[in-house]
């Protein structure tokens, strides 16, 4: 079993820096920031929606919980 600390979804450490380097060409130096920052956001912005959602699934349980126990 091949196991690396370079090692991502099965991608050794020359794929991963000439993955970085198409990704550079592509979309140059000035635009990857702002794809960054908006990668951030949407992650961000999907964990805060499974907070909500956890958040009130935990309401409407402890709802239901009281109203059965009355």
């Amino acid at each position: 079993m091949y196991t690396s600390g370079l090692l991502l979804f099965g991608l050794g450490a020359q794929e991963i820096v000439i993955i970085l380097v198409i990704v550079l060409l592509l979309f140059g130096g000035k635009k990857i920031p702002e794809l960054m920052r908006g990668l951030g956001r949407g992650v961000k912005e999907f964990k805060d929606g499974q907070k909500d959602d956890d958040t009130a699934n935990t309401d409407a349980r402890d709802t239901n919980e009281k109203t059965n126990n009355q």
